[in-house]
């Protein structure tokens, strides 16, 4: 094989796919809907210097990240003048290292306690977020406590950009009336706490509450799962196509069923089985997903076939790269380069 396939049957299997067209319209209908600074994308999704660039782009300058390493690839990659690390961290090795990278980008730290305040003054960091509890039993400190951890951190010389909570237990609320008028409850407890707290920020929401936010006082909106989708989110009939998939190939076939080598190594599972096009899935091992069609035979020894993964931030971060697809012709190779924590 050479260095560069150009076609999906060369590619060594599992492979993770992009469709770049696709892609792209995902992140211009989120501009469109989010602007600029409205919308900050979180990088947890992808991992993917590259597909941060489509994000700049389309005029987003912030980013969300999960982890120290999302933070110091996406400075030193020169994207995204406003990083904020929407998770607590006690690692003082790992904020040195964020800290070392604030002449390259404004860096911002979550908080929810006095132990990660105080790492982050002895890291040197300089901008922290309040990090408040509105119903994800995760991290955040407690809506009537988050004013005096902001004066905290104000004594040791941080500047306290505003606040951030998650409600991520709202996303797969199907019902429009009923998520609206929970987000609603989960935005009034980060109102009071910013009314506490100071600042200019009020960040919250994720890509299944998106669209949720014109009258909750939110500036920013983390959302990143949009851009690549998958089948869970699919369920809320988004305007979001699937941008990527894992590639696998036949390697056993029967009168019934036929296995390919994608299984829970090349996956995220925590959101149930993949999907395949056209047929049924009967389960994933270790490298293998044993699955049916829907009629007639199942195809031969040797054929690719797409799967589609049931929750994308974890299945990109299985791979080490994403081939950008057109069709089933491949056009680049990006790096899942900010891998690891």
């Amino acid at each position: 094989m050479s260095s560069q396939p150009s076609h999906i049957a060369q590619l060594q299997t599992p492979a993770l796919i992009i469709d770049g067209e696709i892609a792209t319209q995902n992140i211009a209908t989120m501009a469109a809907e989010l602007p600029g600074s409205r919308l900050r994308p979180h990088m947890k999704a992808t991992k993917c210097t590259s597909l941060a660039k489509l994000h700049v782009l389309a005029g987003h300058h912030t980013f969300t990240c999960a982890t120290p390493q999302e933070v110091v690839g996406m400075a030193r990659a020169g994207f995204g003048t406003d990083l904020l690390l929407a998770n607590e961290t006690v690692d003082d090795l790992r904020l040195a290292a964020m800290a070392a990278e604030q002449d390259q980008a404004m860096i911002t730290v979550a908080i929810d306690s006095d132990a990660t305040l105080h790492a982050a003054h002895r890291a040197g960091i300089k901008n922290v977020m309040i990090d408040v509890n509105i119903g994800l039993p995760r991290c955040g400190v407690a809506p009537e406590h988050a004013g005096r951890l902001a004066d905290s951190a104000r004594s040791a010389g941080l500047h306290v950009r505003g606040v951030m909570g998650y409600e991520g237990h709202l996303m797969m609320v199907t019902t429009h009336s009923e998520k609206l008028e929970k987000v609603e409850a989960c935005m009034a407890l980060l109102r009071n706490a910013a009314n506490d707290v100071g600042g200019d920020i009020i960040s919250a929401g994720g890509t299944g509450t998106y669209n949720m936010h014109a009258n909750t006082g939110v500036t920013e909106v983390q959302a990143g799962s949009y851009s690549l989708m998958d089948t869970q989110y699919a369920q809320l009939g988004l305007p979001f196509a699937q941008a990527a998939f894992v590639v696998g190939t036949v390697i056993s076939s029967s009168a019934k069923w036929a296995v390919i080598d994608v299984g829970l190594k090349s996956l995220g599972m925590d959101h149930g089985n993949p999907s395949i096009d056209g047929h049924r899935v009967w389960f994933c091992s270790d490298e293998h997903t044993t699955f049916s069609p829907n009629d007639g035979t199942p195809p031969p020894v040797g054929t690719r076939i797409r799967v589609t993964p049931a929750h994308i931030d974890p299945t990109v971060a299985q791979h080490d790269a994403a081939w950008v697809v057109n069709g089933d012709d491949i056009v680049d190779r990006w790096a899942i380069d900010l891998r690891g924590w």
